[in-house]
């Protein structure tokens, strides 16, 4: 598997049934700007390229074609945010615009808010906590607290996991199972 091309996650694709409505959404609530749109030749699905960030041409397209009333196969589409102070604006957002299916989550190693487009794929907003615990880990995330309050429950909360520690050793961890850590080459014990 080492001799695998780096790459990232680009962009997602969603058939939708409204793209309007849609579009919509994902422009005045995300703020996404489009990028492009247009038809396929030939009378083809309509297309509408969404982003945030003009390195990337669309983070997000809409393609007509989904059948209306179908449900959605997506699980979710989770975007990361830097603080705890901005899921908090999230799920604010959501509620504020009375979106469905606004679910704020305390995983121990992330803070989420998770809630649904016009079409019913979940969207999920979080950011990192200061610690691993292994997963699945769901508890409420109260927002009626203070940031610093909903810090100290987490960390109360998960101390008594044996599975819990500082997310940097993980990650360190992690970067050696998957290789990204060149190992040190031994060195040698002179002889006397």
């Amino acid at each position: 598997m080492s001799d695998l091309p780096k790459w990232e996650l680009s962009h997602i694709g969603l058939f939708v049934s409204d793209m309007a409505r849609m579009r919509e959404f994902y422009i005045r609530l995300l703020g996404f700007k489009v990028m492009d749109e247009g038809e396929l030749r030939g009378g083809g699905p309509r297309l509408t390229f969404l982003s945030k960030d003009p390195k990337d041409h669309h983070q997000i397209v809409l393609v007509t074609g989904r059948e209306k009333g179908t449900r959605s196969t997506v699980n979710q589409i989770t975007f990361r945010v830097a603080s705890l102070k901005e899921v908090r604006a999230m799920h604010d957002l959501a509620v504020a615009n009375r979106v469905e299916g606004v679910d704020p989550v305390d995983h121990g190693n992330a803070w989420s808010v998770y809630f649904l487009d016009p079409e019913g794929n979940r969207l999920e907003f979080f950011c990192d906590t200061p610690w691993y615990v292994a997963q699945p880990h769901r508890v409420v995330l109260d927002f009626s607290l203070s940031d610093r309050q909903i810090e100290e429950a987490t960390r109360s909360r998960i101390a008594g996991d044996p599975t819990t520690r500082p997310f940097g050793k993980w990650r360190d961890q992690k970067r050696r199972e998957l290789g990204l850590v060149k190992s040190r080459p031994r060195r040698r014990r002179k002889r006397a």
